[in-house]
């Protein structure tokens, strides 16, 4: 099969297009023929090695941990899934080595679910990593309910978009920070915008929520982190995915699982119209290190997802 890989921790330039041996299905797990992978940060954080602390690396690697396509062989233990079936998922296992960036996947059946009938691969393929990231956070780390107040930083983005669309969904109030570009962007999904200065960025959020924020969601880290504490209610939680200072300020630390069920329930959430998936650009598979560099550079109001071509 045709496969991105890299076999030396790098930058884009590490990346190499061509032939890989097609992955072994075992008893969990299910063959997918992919047809988009969307990129993250953790792609390239991965493969500069900055998860070598954490995580083991078998040499050559196949980055990518989003997935959308369609089943072509389940395991022998697999009665979920059928031939023909679209999935999408968040295929991270214990060890990097095969991942999504290729024309075929062998992803295990726990870290699946049926793709939203609503919505295209592309946009499939950009929902489970950022989607369950947004979902996990809120109902888990934050435990947000209906009538609270929640400040989503960097709002606009893949994670905080989907944040900011549950919880709206959940009931609470949303103030949205983000870059200028970002703003009309928080307005259509219905939060309240705030713009990332660090001499104001505080203001703005007390001039919403007099009182404070009853919960808050970081997907930055840095400065604004820091702020975020004394914007809060007494009681207030707080929760971080990018900075694991987050702890030392009283809040809670949190990395995505993958979760069968989860994803089901943000397939539903999409099917019904709640949840809308933004991508801004797409790369063909051979150009995996220029959508790398794109999603590295920041700035875009959605997903970056390579698309795997496939004849008629």
């Amino acid at each position: 099969m045709k496969a991105i890989s890299y076999s030396r921790y790098g930058g884009p330039e590490v990346l190499e297009y061509g032939e890989r041996p097609d992955p072994k299905v075992g008893p969990d797990d299910v063959l997918v023929k992919v047809r988009a992978a969307a990129v993250n940060p953790v792609d390239w954080k991965a493969q500069a090695g900055y998860l070598d602390g954490m995580m083991d690396v078998v040499f050559p690697v196949i980055p990518g941990w989003d997935v959308s396509g369609v089943v072509v062989q389940p395991g022998v233990s697999v009665p979920e899934f059928a031939v023909g079936d679209e999935v999408m998922g968040y295929v991270r296992e214990d060890v990097l080595c095969h991942g999504t960036f290729a024309e075929y996947v062998a992803a295990p059946v726990r870290t699946l679910a049926r793709k939203p009938r609503t919505l295209g691969f592309e946009e499939s393929a950009a929902l489970p990593l950022a989607g369950l990231t947004a979902y996990q956070v809120l109902h888990r780390a934050l435990a947000v309910r209906e009538g609270e107040t929640v400040l989503v930083h960097a709002a606009a983005g893949g994670v905080g978009s989907m944040a900011v669309q549950i919880a709206r969904h959940l009931g609470c109030r949303v103030i949205g920070a983000a870059r200028e570009t970002g703003q009309d962007r928080i307005r259509e999904l219905g939060a309240e915008p705030v713009v990332y200065d660090e001499r104001t960025f505080a203001a703005q959020v007390r001039a919403l929520a007099p009182q404070g924020v009853d919960a808050a969601f970081d997907t930055v880290g840095g400065p604004f982190l820091k702020t975020t504490p004394e914007l809060l209610v007494p009681e207030g939680r707080l929760a971080s995915i990018a900075d694991g200072e987050v702890i030392g300020l009283g809040g809670r630390y949190f990395w995505v699982r993958p979760d069968s069920d989860d994803l089901a329930a943000l397939a539903a959430l999409a099917e019904e119209g709640v949840l809308s998936v933004q991508v801004a650009k797409t790369f063909p598979l051979d150009q995996a290190a220029e959508a790398q560099r794109a999603n590295a550079q920041g700035g875009l109001n959605g997903k970056v997802v390579v698309t795997v071509e496939w004849d008629a």
